[in-house]
């Protein structure tokens, strides 16, 4: 473990490249889970013979344990450094696919996704996109971008082959695969993540520009600037699941079948991917707040389009609007408090 800080030269270097690179192969792994319970949810509605709000419980559980468990794992990021997190993440998301493959009621099943959001999930998303700020000065934009990007490739690549394995040898089997295979890739890839990010060293601010009092974020107190942050990306979470969460279920429910859910799914995330990419270099521009509002804006439009429509194209047509609309809100953050906020 390599506990001192890098040197600064590093930043933008081909160093901070390759190190992005293992966090977006890490964070498609961790984050799998966020998306693979949609598409089997259809399946656990079944076989426990329990209603739409139930078998939405475990993303619920899952979901509140990632927002407290960002807490933890950051606060042990910043003590002992990544690699530890990203070990206890690859054995929590193990043990959470697994636990859930053998789950024999809805109960046990929730609590393995409650594990695997507190612990695993948690370990390999807000720790590793504060990480890739720290290492990235004038492509700090599109680098968060980047590696948040994990979360929709995530998205896009796991439910078509999760819902394959449901059709061939059920969602249990395709459970426990599926936890193997994402704790073996984190744990290798957790091997290269030892060296601690360069410290942040504040630049002159450029002819021109207002200088940026990190004291007060936004002219406010930082706890009160950084409460009002989190209010706002709980809101635009709460839209952004809505989709995600139920549009397997409810092309379903349609009588178009789980796996057009699950492509629409895909189509969703892979949008997201492409404006995550786009809002990344918008940020190094205009900076992460405009970036923010604009992309909040845009999803509250597009989610108001899946209100009158039930048609199949028509889904296809807007899933993939609303990917491409809301894809960079949760990298702005990021941004934001890197730009705002004292670090050190």
């Amino acid at each position: 473990m390599t506990s001192s800080p890098a040197d600064p030269s590093v930043i933008d270097s081909r160093q901070a490249a390759i190190r992005l690179l293992v966090s977006l192969g890490l964070v498609v792994l961790g984050n799998s889970s966020m998306y693979v319970v949609s598409v089997v949810l259809p399946a656990v509605q079944v076989e426990f013979g329990i209603s739409r709000a139930d078998a939405s419980m475990p993303y619920t559980l899952m979901m509140i344990c990632l927002g407290l468990g960002g807490l933890w794992t950051g606060r042990l990021a910043d003590r002992y450094g990544l690699t530890p997190v990203l070990w206890c993440g690859a054995l929590a998301v193990t043990a959470g696919f697994v636990g859930s493959g053998f789950a024999p009621n809805i109960w046990l099943f929730g609590l393995a996704h409650a594990v695997m959001g507190l612990l695993g999930s948690s370990a390999t998303f807000a720790p590793l996109l504060a990480d890739t700020a720290l290492w990235w000065n004038k492509r700090r934009g599109i680098a968060v971008a980047i590696c948040a990007c994990g979360n929709y490739i995530a998205g896009a690549m796991w439910p078509p082959l999760v819902q394959h394995g449901i059709e061939t040898i059920g969602w249990r089997q395709t459970y426990i695969i599926l936890g193997l295979i994402c704790g073996v890739g984190m744990l290798i890839l957790s091997m290269y993540m030892r060296q601690r990010p360069p410290l942040v060293v504040d630049t002159p601010t450029p002819v021109g520009q207002v200088a940026v009092n990190r004291s007060r974020p936004f002219g406010m107190h930082p706890a009160i600037a950084q409460f009002l942050l989190c209010v706002a990306a709980v809101a635009c979470c709460v839209a952004m699941a809505m989709p995600q969460v139920h549009i397997v279920a409810y092309c379903s429910d349609l009588g178009y079948g789980a796996a057009r859910g699950a492509e629409m799914l895909s189509l969703m995330l892979g949008c997201g991917i492409v404006s995550r990419l786009v809002s990344g270099m918008i940020c190094d521009r205009i900076g992460g707040i405009r970036t923010l509002l604009l992309g909040s804006a845009l999803q509250g439009l597009a989610l108001l389009l899946f209100l009158p429509v039930d048609g199949l194209v028509p889904l296809y047509i807007i899933s993939a609007l609303f990917g491409l609309f809301q894809g960079g809100i949760v990298p702005s953050y990021a941004i934001i408090i890197r730009e705002y906020f004292a670090l050190n």
